[in-house]
């Protein structure tokens, strides 16, 4: 029988109660033994829900207070000075302030009356899950500094699990840090890093543990030499280290990291067969006969079912080479799926029968391994059973395929993905139309998502808020952030998004071709969480979406206000998309959906349309060689929704949390006259990009990053702003916050605002 694992699974609970708790923590309405009584409850529901499931070993180290690789910082004691508490011991209020920042006047470490700027925040790979980004210098010294992991281990040997802690690697961890101050070799580190790691396994092996996951996904990369060889030296030092140790790789193949992988002296190897399937069966070639194989067949990053046959299929070859050296797992952490199919009360009874979260995908892994072992069990049986119907159904079901959304895609043509002008032309019939100032303020688009919005949601969701009083509770949030940002000075208005419960999900509700659910809540960062819509079918937009709210907007304000959109690139990447069809063919129905938004907003009369595309560049595949055909795809989506209006209409994008210098070519043939991007907690960094390849068009760079609860100061703005002017003419450059503005307080955002504004008007003295 092949042994069932998981890599890891959802920490945030099924009614998102580390998220309620987190939060009611910074308010100060629960203390920390509250919020630790949370994170004992979760860890031990969640691991009771995957042993019920059948997985025989189960993962430790996969629950965070707010995201793993901050918690490797803290257990590394890699803790930039301005968090360094003085008794050199972190706490909670030490591990939140580096993700979240702090005010001078805070006492969670570093000196006082130093502002404390959070630690950078960007993706996980290719994923919408985001972490703290690691910070070294080149003095970086490392020791155990944090007990987390020990302390969920004896947790769950005491409620008798049989576990298995997962860490990441210590070259995955050096490559997702940033090196600070002085130039030097990342690598430099290894051998301050690794004895770490030693103590970490001999205090596991002390506790009774038996294997440990070490997660080193940058092998899918197209890694450097020296960092390939780094890998041969680290490895051959922690194999004289206790445990068994199995290497996870996932999000991608091998491939020329193949041999290299499958040869460390480790006792154990996880492949991700989900999104690199061709890794097999060269893999068991070149395995030595004494290593696990770990075959990651239930796709950890999507919601549909396995078919498992096609899955069943590979074990059974896998069985006959590797016997009982043969494991079976989702391809990746189950981190990135919802918690439980359950909980959906609500959901059409079809669309249902095609799904599985995490609960039912562990159910899935354990099928898949009791099904070498006990083939013609009744329960095998009639998983099998119900899996090929249910695949037979989807395939064969009318509500997926429609004729006139195919027409339309094959009537495209190279025009229709083009502005009437170019740029040089487009902007000064722009300039003359707008007559916005020098460095014009603007937002991002969303305001605070206040209680009474919430409640008012739910309230006509519920049928308890009859659509005329929803509306005019909505207009009242409406006129309430038009007549705060006319008070405040700002040039360019939005209207708030008050009616919009989340960026993609708002747009998706709208879109012929999506289903919703009710739970589906996954982790994007600290206690933010998502609920991806789900794309089933072929998509198409019925009716206009946001073109009333914007013209009632427009009318209480006499300045500009800007439409705002999701992009087809994001509502794409932050669902659930199709695995029937390819991502560039959903890709371009979403933008033909948006094409007529825009038109029809336009028409509405808005002179500025911002269509956000926050995921462009986490849709980059890992490997280089792939990246050509989605850059490609993805920017003629982004051209196709945006090119159906006169010059005059100017069209904004905004992107963030992403490294843009080995994309900026294709983000310049995107081709908006504005593009607003994330650039405060990398200190204008980001902007070397835009410098190096003279980027044409106009730039926002986000003067504070509103991930953080703390409010800038106008003359921190200003500085932000001087070095961006040293990059890229004042003349084209706006200023905005780095993000939306819905998760933060109307306090904060209204005095983070006033800053902002005195910060541009300062700048155009300077500049004028």
């Amino acid at each position: 029988m092949a042994l069932a694992h998981t890599l890891g699974f959802p920490r945030i609970g099924r009614d998102r109660e580390l998220k309620k708790a987190q939060e009611a923590f910074w308010r100060g309405e629960l203390d920390e033994a509250g919020l630790r009584a949370v994170g004992r409850e979760l860890r031990a529901a969640h691991w009771q829900l995957q042993k019920n499931a059948g997985i025989d070993l189960l993962p430790v180290g996969d629950f965070a207070w707010y995201d793993q690789v901050l918690t490797h910082s803290l257990t590394f004691g890699a803790i930039p000075e301005r968090f360094r508490p003085q008794d050199g011991k972190p706490t909670l209020h030490t591990l939140f302030a580096m993700a979240r920042g702090r005010s001078g006047d805070a006492c969670c470490g570093g000196a006082q009356g130093q502002p404390g700027f959070a630690q950078e925040l960007t993706k996980w790979f290719d994923t919408n899950y985001h972490y703290l980004v690691p910070e070294f210098s080149a003095d970086q010294q490392f020791q155990l500094s944090w007990e987390q992991l020990f302390e969920e281990v004896d947790e769950a040997l005491a409620l008798g699990h049989k576990v298995k802690p997962v860490v990441i690697g210590p070259l995955t961890y050096l490559w997702l840090g940033k090196a600070k101050g002085a130039e030097f070799d990342k690598l430099d580190l290894l051998e301050r890093l690794l004895p770490v790691y030693g103590e970490i396994f001999q205090r596991l092996a002390a506790q009774g543990v038996e294997w440990v996951q070490i997660d080193e996904p940058i092998l899918v990369l197209d890694l450097p030499q020296d960092w390939k060889n780094a890998f041969e030296r680290a490895y051959n030092i922690l194999q004289r280290e206790p445990l068994r140790k199995l290497l996870a790789t996932y999000f991608g193949g091998l491939e020329d990291s193949l041999g290299l992988a499958a040869s460390l002296p480790l006792d154990g190897l996880h492949i991700d067969l989900v999104r690199a399937p061709q890794q097999y069966p060269t893999i068991l070639d070149r395995l030595p006969s004494y290593k696990v194989l770990s075959l990651g067949l239930v796709n950890g990053r999507n919601v549909w079912r396995c078919y498992l046959e096609q899955a069943l299929d590979v074990l059974r070859h896998a069985h006959e080479r590797l016997g009982e050296r043969l494991w079976v797992a989702p391809s990746c952490s189950l981190l990135h799926c919802p918690v439980d199919l359950a909980r959906e009360d609500q959901l059409d009874a079809e669309l249902k029968s095609w799904l599985a979260f995490a609960v039912q995908k562990c159910g899935e892994v354990a099928v898949l391994a009791r099904a070498l072992e006990q083939p013609e069990a009744p329960d095998v049986l009639a998983a099998l059973s119900e899996s090929r119907a249910m695949q037979a159904s989807r395939a064969a079901s009318p509500r997926i395929h429609k004729p006139e959304v195919q027409a339309r895609l094959k009537a495209i043509g190279a025009r229709d993905a083009q502005r009437l002008s170019p740029f040089a032309v487009r902007i000064q019939k722009q300039r003359a139309g707008l007559d916005l100032p020098l460095f014009p303020t603007t937002t991002i688009g969303s305001f605070p998502q206040t209680p009474a919005i919430r409640l008012a949601r739910q309230a006509f969701r519920q049928g308890k808020l009859s659509a005329a009083d929803y509306t005019e509770a909505m207009h009242s949030e409406i006129r309430h952030a038009v007549e705060l940002q006319e008070g405040l000075g700002l040039d360019v208005l939005v209207h708030g998004e008050a009616e919009r419960n989340d960026m993609v999900e708002y747009f998706a509700e709208q879109l012929d071709g999506y289903l919703f659910t009710r739970f589906g809540w996954v982790q994007s960062y600290g206690s933010r969480c998502v609920k991806p819509a789900v794309i089933y079918g072929d998509l198409s937009r019925p009716r206009p979406m946001t073109v009333d709210w914007i013209r009632y907007a427009q009318g209480l304000t006499d300045k500009v206000m800007k439409g705002m959109l999701t992009g087809p690139v994001t509502m794409l990447m932050w669902s659930f998309p199709r695995e029937d069809v390819s991502r560039e063919e959903q890709a371009r129905q979403l933008a033909l959906a948006i094409r007529d938004e825009v038109v029809d907003l336009e028409r509405a009369g808005i002179r500025i349309v911002q269509i956000d595309e926050a995921a462009f560049r986490e849709g980059l595949p890992l490997r280089r060689e792939q990246w050509k055909s989605y850059l490609d795809w993805a920017t003629e989506a982004f051209r196709l929704c945006a090119s159906g209006v006169r010059d005059e209409t100017q069209i904004h994008t905004h992107m963030c949390y992403s490294e843009f210098n080995d994309v900026i070519e294709s983000i310049a043939a995107m081709d908006a006259d504005v593009i607003t991007i994330e650039t405060s907690r990398s200190d204008m960094e980001l902007l070397d990009a835009f410098e190096a390849f003279e980027y044409p068009n106009e730039i926002g760079p986000g003067v504070y990053d509103i991930h953080s609860p703390r409010v800038p100061s106008t003359e921190e703005m200003v500085k932000l702003m001087r070095k961006a002017a040293q990059r890229i003419p004042a003349g084209r450059l706006w200023v905005n916050p780095d993000c939306g503005l819905k998760t933060r307080g109307w306090p904060e955002t209204e005095a983070a605002l006033i800053n902002l504004v005195a910060a541009a008007r300062q700048l155009r003295r300077e500049f004028a």
